[in-house]
């Protein structure tokens, strides 16, 4: 079984296979990696270099390294610790499908690593010098200040190229957004905020996704809230967008005072508790003209799961329309890893103006929206779009019952990269009484098919 996820970042790259040749029949084996449940693996094709984290087969926290050119690898195990009412150490994963690793390389090309986090104190590592694995160091602190209990690290970087990490303090339904800035010249971390970005003021969290840069020079964030642990209580899809990071304003321009809360967001859609909003179905992206787009699943007025796509107006008010006609209900409800019913790709403009959206469901198949950029209604509509990865690839080769294919692509310069693994489904982090024989970690290199990066099909829930 292939993942919706996973095929939806296939199909995002937009590329016949027409005249692909295959990788090689077996690629190159990294090692072997947990298969019990799905966590998201980190993969760099960065400045001549691959580094890879991943989890073992022994459940340890793994980095693998090796320049691009060489087929020798380095790899090692980080130095754990006892973490507070776990039964496992810092350096190793329980049964929770929240618990990602992330890695990014700053300005002298030091590597760092954090994860297997979900209400931990902070478990964070640098190496000392560039490029060199043998020198990496457990931190476990960056500001020393509302890191007791994290859950979603992010490193990302803002349009200066400064390194940023962006993480929840709290719990879910009771949460505040932090986002730090890494100085190089003094290998310290600061706020990039005097305040959380998003605060949940005690009574609700914001499930939030990554800053996007938008071709019209903002960042762009979307989210919902969420009342209680439970799925179910996701509500209110809200958005702010930002030039620098720091100072947030409206899709209108109104300037925004932080911490943005319940009662200051803008709203996109208001959607009640109940409604159908689920934090791991929305998405951003932008039209020929390079305004946002926000994409998203709720349920209708007869409590059928639809996806919906909305674009902010001159007035500020956002212009909604519906693009499915489906019959079913994805009926979601509960904490834990959830396992998805439906998901959306980000949508993105065609040559002819139009706005392409890919869509996965389990009820009724996958295919494509052709949408009309004007009216935002779907104009068209297209089978599910050729992968440009070979069919071997994405076809399940384990043979315990219930795998699933997870990957991430990643793109340098002239060269596409496919890191592969089977697992079982998300389980609601809820232990297994039989467990898989270890996956297979293979790399594979691809002919060069598409510029950015196809994010891990294995991503860390936001549930």
């Amino acid at each position: 079984m292939v993942t919706l996820r996973l095929w939806l970042a296939v199909s995002a790259l937009l590329v016949s296979p027409a005249g692909v040749a295959g990788p090689s029949q077996d690629g190159e084996l990294i090692d072997n990696a947990w298969a019990g449940h799905p966590v998201a693996f980190a993969f760099l094709a960065e400045h001549g270099h691959l580094f890879i984290a991943y989890y073992d087969a022994q459940r340890r926290m793994t980095i693998a390294s090796r320049p691009m050119e060489s087929g020798t690898w380095t790899r090692i195990h980080p130095e754990g610790r006892p973490v507070p009412k776990r039964d496992h150490p810092s350096n190793a994963v329980g049964w929770d499908s929240h618990n990602s690793l992330q890695l990014a390389l700053d300005r002298e090309g030091c590597l760092h690593l954090s994860g297997n986090l979900h209400g931990d104190p902070l478990i964070y590592y640098r190496t000392r010098l560039p490029f060199d694995l043998s020198s990496l160091e457990r931190l476990d602190r960056m500001t020393g200040d509302r890191e007791s209990r994290t859950t979603y690290p992010l490193f990302f970087k803002n349009a200066a190229g400064d390194l940023l990490f962006r993480y929840r303090d709290g719990s879910s339904g009771n949460g505040s957004d932090y986002y730090n800035r890494y100085h190089p010249e003094t290998r310290t971390w600061s706020r990039l905020l005097d305040t959380p970005l998003h605060e949940g003021e005690g009574e609700r969290s914001a499930y939030a996704s990554a800053p996007l840069a938008g071709p019209d020079g903002f960042f762009h964030v979307l989210w919902v809230w969420r009342d209680t642990p439970d799925a179910a209580t996701n509500h209110t899809l809200s958005y702010a967008r930002s030039r620098d990071l720091v100072h947030w304003e409206t899709s209108s321009g109104q300037p925004l005072t932080l911490p943005i809360t319940y009662a200051t967001s803008e709203v996109v859609d208001p959607a009640s508790p109940g409604g159908g909003l689920i934090n791991m179905c929305r998405e951003l992206g932008f039209d020929a003209e390079g305004r946002v787009l926000a994409v998203y699943h709720r349920y209708d007025e007869s409590g059928r799961s639809q996806a919906y796509i909305a674009r902010p107006t001159d007035s500020g008010r956002w212009d909604i329309q519906v693009l499915s006609d489906w019959t079913f209900r994805w009926a979601f409800r509960g904490g834990g890893a959830i396992p998805g019913e439906v998901s959306l790709g980000r949508p993105m403009a065609a040559p002819d103006g139009t706005v392409i959206l890919d869509y996965a469901t389990v009820s009724t198949g996958s295919g494509r929206w052709v949408i009309d950029s004007k009216t935002l209604r779907v104009v068209r509509h297209l089978p599910p779009a050729t992968s440009p990865i070979p069919a071997p690839l994405l076809a399940v080769r384990g043979d315990f019952p219930g795998l699933s294919v997870q990957s991430v692509t990643r793109h340098s310069p002239g060269r596409t990269w496919l890191l592969r693994w089977e697992t079982l489904g998300r389980n609601r982090d809820r232990p297994r009484p039989v467990i898989p024989p270890p996956s297979e970690l293979r790399l594979y290199e691809l002919p060069d098919t598409a510029g950015g990066n196809a994010g891990p099909t294995a991503a860390a829930p936001r549930t």
